[in-house]
């Protein structure tokens, strides 16, 4: 196998400034060239295939938030997050070696030199693009934090992203009876039906011909709600309390009605019926994925078992070029895509 020539200089994506509360968008980005990283001791250098754009980043654009397990960008920081690359350096005693595809944390730049132990072998999937699917927070949110049983009737708040396009599916896949998603337009709507198995779909702002996002659910629950992985909060979660039964699970995984709406990003407030909460006996669990390495090993075997047998799908745009990342960022936080988004270079 030939070794790829490493370029003197590469491209990366940095924070450019401070998120725009006022204009509710997202901080501003540039791509910098930058001279092409050298790996210290236990490092290796990688040139990325694919990082995956996530809405998350603009809360960290923002600032972050308090307990968050990553600090805020500040203008001039390169961003990061999950890539696919190959391995085009390594030293001698390394357990990695060049040509090695590998999944790691240092995405949004070209060339990343990255810890080795930070780095996972990404050789187990069909694809490659499939190690930067987002489900194992579903899965973990409908496994452990609310476990679907048999039947259950199943709310996924957000069900047309990178987290909840794989969610719904996920929740069929373990025995819910009855998987009902929300998103903000009717085109995402119909989609959700068509490709990803949705029984019912409610849209929230979609004006009085379909009515309050809360009259929908219930339309599309009549029998109420067992299990809620909500990925948005806001009037989604609203509708969820209402709608749910006595004894109902939710696992609370995201909150786009704070990143993607008016705002820096840095806060999801709501006000829920706390009476509703507890006549009904509801359990609310908080749940940041990604920390149980033996859970996602798991996550791990059940999708590619479930992607070489067709019974899921993994929804993603490929978006080619380094230079596109900052407008993908721009169009993920305005909602104009569905599944997850994946930069190509």
């Amino acid at each position: 196998m030939t070794t790829p020539a490493i370029p003197p200089t590469a491209r990366e994506v940095r924070a450019a400034a401070p998120a725009s509360a006022a204009s509710g968008a997202p901080a501003g980005l540039t791509v910098a060239e930058v001279p092409t990283p050298v790996p210290g001791p236990g490092q290796v250098l990688v040139r990325n295939q694919y990082f995956h754009v996530y809405a998350a980043l603009r809360t960290l654009l923002a600032g972050s938030v308090p307990g968050a397990p990553y600090p805020g960008l500040n203008p001039g920081d390169p961003l990061f997050g999950p890539a696919v690359g190959e391995v085009v350096a390594a030293p001698p005693d390394s357990p990695l070696g060049p040509g090695q595809l590998v999944l790691h944390p240092l995405g949004w730049r070209e060339y990343a030199a990255v810890d080795a132990a930070a780095c996972e072998p990404a050789d187990g999937l069909p694809d490659p693009v499939a190690y930067l699917a987002s489900g194992a927070t579903g899965y973990a949110a409908l496994t452990q934090v609310a476990p679907v049983r048999a039947g259950d009737t199943v709310f996924v708040a957000g069900g047309a992203g990178a987290v909840g396009s794989l969610t719904g599916q996920i929740a069929r896949l373990l025995g819910a009876g009855r998987v009902i998603g929300s998103t903000g337009s009717a085109a995402k709507a119909d989609w959700m039906t068509a490709e990803l198995g949705y029984d019912a779909v409610v849209v929230r702002g979609a004006g009085p011909q379909t009515g309050p996002l809360a009259e929908q659910l219930a339309q599309a629950a009549p029998d109420g709600l067992d299990v809620v992985a909500d990925l948005v909060g806001g009037e989604d979660l609203q509708a969820a309390v209402a709608t749910a039964r006595a004894g109902a699970r939710f696992a609370l995984i995201g909150a786009l009605s704070g990143q993607l709406g008016g705002g820096a990003g840095v806060t999801s407030a709501i006000q829920l019926d706390t009476f509703q909460l507890i006549v009904k006996r509801l359990t609310l669990t908080g749940y940041s994925g990604g920390h149980d390495p033996a859970l996602v090993r798991e996550w791990r075997e059940r999708f590619g078992g479930w992607l070489r047998s067709g019974q899921i799908r993994f929804p993603h745009r490929l978006i080619p070029g380094i230079t596109a990342a900052p407008q993908a960022l721009d169009d993920v936080v305005a909602g104009h895509h569905h599944g997850a988004v994946i930069i190509a270079l």
